[in-house]
């Protein structure tokens, strides 16, 4: 850590118009108490519309040097944020606006992995115009998960265990996005992977008692069990580790990222990439962390001055 480093009046950008608002405030409030515990002015600039002018005028008039973005889902991870705070001149944390619309595209970023080589489950896509097609599960073995292609927290996502779920379970997620992705489900240990200033940090586990990690298993206590750090063999733990890092800079993120994996067994199978993970002292990013030993004020510390590196690196 630079221990002069100051960066000025921090706007920590939280709320939004996406279904993830909740989870985003809290994010923000506690890295606003992390921050400040250091001594560093940060304030909450909460965002409550997706109108670029209206936000334009908001961080102009915030009168912040910095962003700490701690929004979550449509219009804080899908790069319309970021595109703002680059036409304004605003360091900010976390990737730039292509690789956060990669990572909140699932249908994208699948395109990417499969060009690249990466294990990624078996799956069709699904349009709104064309709807739901069964013929196009005919290849694919259930039980299969159905998800929107831009949400994140597992909103939105189910377990199908024949067609008739399959066409309810798509149904139900074009109500939350034109595009739906329908995957063989993968047996195997879940496990995620912080990835922190181009290095993986320790896995974790995850331990759901519920069928699979969904928004409730995600964020009511008691739920979920985590593994802290996984527990599996170190020579897996190195593999899923690479792998993680290969996606994320597969995607061009920058900063830090989470990558949700499945370890099978034919090796590590990509899920999807978090681009701004949840940020409270209980989410996983900072456990991961908190095992190398850097606290929850510092690796809030940390992540701006990866902003600022960024910034000069233009």
């Amino acid at each position: 850590m630079k221990n002069d480093f100051r960066p000025g009046k921090i706007g920590v950008l939280l709320g939004g118009p996406s279904s993830e608002k909740e989870i985003s405030l809290k994010s923000g409030r506690a890295v606003c108490a992390g921050l400040s515990s250091l001594g560093l002015e940060a304030v909450p600039v909460e965002i409550v519309t997706d109108d670029i002018a209206a936000n334009e005028r908001l961080l102009k008039e915030s009168g912040t040097n910095c962003a700490f973005i701690a929004l979550h889902g449509y219009f804080g991870e899908d790069g319309r944020i970021q595109e703002i705070l680059e036409r304004i001149g605003l360091p900010y944390t976390g990737s730039g606006p292509a690789a956060s619309r990669l990572c909140m595209d699932k249908v994208a970023s699948r395109e990417v992995f499969l060009k690249k080589g990466f294990n990624v489950p078996r799956g069709v896509v699904f349009n709104r115009r064309e709807g739901f097609r069964p013929a196009a599960l005919e290849e694919l073995a259930f039980p299969l998960v159905v998800k929107p292609a831009c949400n994140g927290s597992s909103i939105g996502v189910s377990f199908a265990d024949d067609l008739k779920q399959a066409e309810e379970a798509a149904r139900a997620a074009f109500l939350l996005d034109d595009k739906v992705i329908a995957e063989e489900f993968v047996g195997g240990k879940e496990l995620t992977v912080g990835i922190l200033a181009g290095r993986a940090l320790p896995v974790i586990g995850i331990v759901p008692q519920k069928r699979f990690f969904d928004y409730e298993a995600k964020y009511k206590k008691g739920i979920t069990e985590y593994e802290i750090p996984a527990v599996i063999a170190r020579e897996s733990a190195a593999v899923a580790q690479a792998a993680a890092l290969k996606a994320h800079n597969a995607l061009g993120c920058n900063g830090c990222s989470r990558v949700d994996i499945i370890l099978s067994e034919k090796g590590p199978v990509i899920l999807e990439i978090n681009s701004i993970p949840g940020m409270t002292e209980t989410s996983l990013l900072p456990k991961a962390a908190a095992i190398e030993g850097i606290d929850f004020p510092h690796l809030c510390l940390r992540l701006l001055e990866l902003a600022y590196e960024k910034e000069q690196r233009g």
